[in-house]
């Protein structure tokens, strides 16, 4: 090399400066093309005048996945996490299950390639997703007026929801609930929609303030998207009665709005056929719906991004059309879903051995968070609590609203190792016989100092 060489190339926002060695890439540019205007090598570096990001600010880290950050950040010994929806062992351990583990290893033995797969995903997966969802015998199977894709999560399955109304449909407005999961509200945001709320829990109470929240959903402009939370509420954990969901379907039917159930939890409250109670609900009242469905904590398979978006029409025509446009939706967005977690599901879906093992095994997850909650309850009135927090065994799925203040979550995390969500979320998962004192201890402490 027999030295450097400098430029001065015009850009879309000022000028760029190179710096080239004495090289054969230096040599394509064409003769006299950016010479230094100063005729001197004084430039050594690359420096764009670009003001593209520059105003850009940063944006807020995520309030739950962050929370899980500082979590794995923190070296104190005794610490505990409270804060991600994942369901942990007693020995605070996020499982593998044993039809998981299985599925694996006949998934390894068959020696399938790394293929791309179909937009709509792994076609084992539609009959399975609508079955745990509606029934085996249900009306919307029989006359396939329904359509099902394999999404990423849940998560992906609203944002296809979210696009599909959007841009396919022309919907422009959506509501969630006050509270709700973070994300619902980002989501559609993004997406386009003007976001409205229907206030869901009542602090003083603890409880769904259900005749306001009606009024809420009745003021709501005709053909408002409406999230709802089918089982499990996030971050709630309180559910509608059966009797409740029938007053919500009638203002949803009365309102001309268009639902859009999300069922995360499936199997965490009561089982996997008693808590698609609200979709089968919708389902008989033979209304257009949409539901997102979600594997990722009844298989504990959090990080494989497996889920479901069914879309229910009125006739097998329909459905093929509206399947059609969310292929183009996922197709636009991810081209097609990864085939690992997809498979192991439908591994087991398909093997009636595998399954109903399966389903003991989610049997045994639902209980367990189900003790530790009356744990949880015991331990803080042997503790002394100043407040009374059997409202715990009254919510339902893996958290529970505290109640208590960003004030106090922030001396749980500094003051024990204790990390939970900003807005009193707990995750109920993730307490265990061997902490359940310790968090109980800190608990009652920081509501009386």
């Amino acid at each position: 090399m027999s030295g450097v060489r400098h430029y001065l190339l015009p850009g879309a926002w000022g000028y760029i400066y190179f710096s080239y060695f004495n090289s054969p890439a230096a040599r394509l540019l064409p003769k006299g093309l950016g010479k230094d205007p100063a005729g001197g090598p004084r430039l050594r570096h690359i420096l764009m005048a670009d003001s593209l990001f520059s105003l850009v600010k940063a944006a807020p880290e995520d309030p739950i996945l962050g929370v899980g950050q500082q979590f794995k950040a923190d070296t104190r010994p005794q610490k505990v996490n409270l804060s991600v929806g994942m369901y942990q062992t007693e020995e605070g351990k996020i499982p593998v299950l044993k039809v998981v583990r299985e599925a694996e290893t006949r998934l390894f033995n068959s020696e399938i390639p790394h293929a791309y797969g179909p937009i709509s995903g792994n076609p084992a997966l539609p009959a399975f997703i609508q079955e745990l969802l509606f029934g085996k015998d249900s009306e919307v199977i029989r006359s396939k007026r329904a359509c099902t894709v394999q999404s990423l999560g849940g998560t992906g399955a609203l944002k296809l929801a979210a696009d599909l109304l959007h841009v396919v449909v022309g919907k422009t407005k959506a509501a969630t609930s006050v509270p709700t999961w973070g994300n619902h509200n980002t989501i559609f945001s993004q997406a386009g929609y003007e976001l409205a709320h229907y206030q869901y829990y009542d602090k003083a109470q603890g409880a769904i303030p259900f005749e306001h929240m009606l009024d809420d959903l009745r003021a709501l402009d005709t053909g408002t998207v409406v999230i709802l939370h089918a089982c499990c509420h996030n971050p709630t954990g309180l559910d509608f009665s059966a009797e409740q969901w029938g007053e919500v379907l009638k203002v949803v039917i009365d309102r001309g709005l268009v639902p859009v159930l999300d069922i995360a939890y499936q199997g965490f409250n009561q089982g996997l056929d008693e808590d698609a109670a609200a979709i089968r609900l919708f389902a008989k009242a033979g209304i257009s719906f949409l539901v997102s469905s979600s594997f990722s904590k009844n298989f504990s398979l959090y990080g494989e991004r497996i889920g479901g978006l069914t879309v229910v029409t009125q006739s097998e025509e329909e459905a093929k059309r509206i399947l059609s446009q969310v292929k183009q939706m996922a197709r636009a967005n991810y081209s097609n879903p990864p085939n690992y977690g997809g498979n192991l599901v439908a591994i087991v879906a398909g093997d009636p051995a595998l399954r109903a093992e399966w389903k003991e095994e989610v049997t045994a997850m639902r209980k367990r968070i189900r003790e530790m909650r009356f744990a949880l309850v015991k331990a803080m009135e042997e503790a002394g609590t100043p407040r009374d927090f059997s409202f715990v065994t009254r919510q339902n799925g893996m958290f529970s609203f505290t109640g208590f203040t960003p004030d106090q979550i922030e001396r749980l995390k500094k003051e024990y190792a204790i990390y939970a969500v900003g807005n009193g979320r707990i995750c109920i998962a993730g307490i265990n016989n061997h902490n359940v004192e310790y968090v109980a201890k800190a608990f009652t402490a920081v509501q009386k100092n």
